[in-house]
């Protein structure tokens, strides 16, 4: 098993990189807006709030499947979501078929490649079970520099040159992902013994049902910790470049799209390191050091806006690592604490996090536009980082 368990790894993170691309929705939107003024920013950023949502409920019905079919059954419907969402994506002349189509069928396309990877790959690793989290998180995390710039690329400048990039894009995605579903099984000795499933220094979890899981304390623990940290990562995105002009106002637009980029490339490095260091100390230390990451990032930041570039640089480098921490945690915490049997729905029920965290980022703006200054958003993530810390070191392996 071990001498072709990478090759597993591999199509794992290649279907990742695809699936994460609805994440590029900042790179897509520019040339839709471009050809549709009449549409405001709140409604174009709405389809993406639409994606997530049906990122989290895709995500939850291919763990509910994955119980009656196949999982590589799972994958096929997501490649399939993925080409008729991009291709009717590509003929989209209204909001609502926007909304539809690229929100609702790629949002959900995204949760079942997913889930369906979470669930199955890291199976083929029990001995390094927060490592290969962090590595097939990796691949989504950076999906939407790499593919992002792949369509950057293929598109024109030309109005309409977008539809074209998302119908190739659509078929591309589509080809790529049924080859992976051949792939996408459980190893024949999955059955080994509870022991070899977790860290040897840490017993394995239960085997608890989504209801027994949700009245457990400690998932609204962890819940609550993934929930700020990856807040509190939103909301550094999603203002990064107002963040690194106030800081910088004399930077170059090359330097500053590098220097934001910069939180994207630590994101996927976030994630591949701290899912090493779950399976080297454990748990509670590694969502410390999360924390911690967070703090730094913000004192960093609320440092810059004096004008230093160097601790603006150093302040998106900790954001960055910060927030590709809570999900590779999320994988690892769910497994190691609820077990394998329900997994793949207790997972999907985790990642909702995810969904409550983007609604941070919009409050983030709101605050910023109310009182013109950065003062009360990093209170604000000094509050969250507090909380989480005390989650972290309240939570108890059930």
């Amino acid at each position: 098993m071990k001498k072709n368990r990478y090759l597993y790894a591999v199509v794992g993170v290649a279907v990742m990189l695809f699936a994460g691309f609805v994440y590029a929705w900042s790179i897509l939107s520019a040339p839709i807006a471009a050809d549709f003024p009449q549409w405001s920013n709140a409604q174009l950023s709405l389809t993406f709030t639409i994606c997530m949502a049906f990122f989290c409920l895709g995500g939850m019905a291919a763990g509910m499947l994955s119980k009656r079919i196949p999982i590589r059954v799972n994958v096929i419907i997501s490649a399939l979501l993925f080409l008729v969402g991009f291709f009717l994506t590509a003929r989209a002349n209204s909001l609502p078929m926007l909304y539809i189509c690229y929100g609702v069928l790629c949002g959900t396309a995204s949760g079942f490649s997913y889930n369906s990877v979470m669930s199955t790959m890291p199976r083929w690793f029990p001995d390094r079970q927060g490592l290969i989290s962090g590595i097939l998180l990796m691949g989504f995390g950076a999906s939407s520099m790499i593919i992002g710039t792949l369509f950057a690329k293929l598109t024109p400048a030309a109005s309409g040159a977008w539809r074209g990039s998302l119908s190739f894009m659509g078929v591309l995605m589509a080809v790529i992902i049924l080859l992976a579903s051949f792939f996408f099984a459980p190893p024949q000795d999955d059955g080994q013994s509870a022991a070899a499933q977790a860290p040897s220094s840490d017993p394995q979890g239960l085997e608890l049902t989504p209801g027994q899981m949700l009245a457990r304390p400690s998932f609204w623990l962890f819940f609550l910790w993934a929930t700020l940290m990856a807040a509190a990562g939103l909301v550094i995105i999603a203002q990064a470049r107002t963040v690194a002009h106030t800081a910088a106002p004399a930077m170059d637009a090359g330097t500053l799209s590098f220097v934001v980029g910069l939180i994207s490339v630590c994101n996927g490095l976030g994630r591949v390191l701290f899912g090493g260091l779950f399976d080297r100390i454990g748990r509670k230390y590694t969502m410390l050091l999360i924390v911690l990451c967070s703090v730094l990032g913000t004192c960093c930041l609320w440092a810059a806006m004096s004008g230093s570039t160097a601790l603006l640089v150093v302040g998106f480098i900790f954001t960055g690592l910060g927030y590709g921490g809570p999900p590779t945690m999320s994988a690892a915490v769910t497994k190691q604490f609820y077990g394998q049997k329900n997994y793949p729905v207790n997972f999907s029920l985790m990642n909702i996090n995810l969904l409550v965290a983007s609604f941070a980022s919009t409050a983030a703006g709101a605050i910023l536009d109310a009182t013109n200054s950065f003062t009360a958003i990093f209170l604000i993530l000094f509050a969250f980082a507090v909380t989480a810390f005390a989650s972290a070191l309240a939570l108890r392996k059930p």
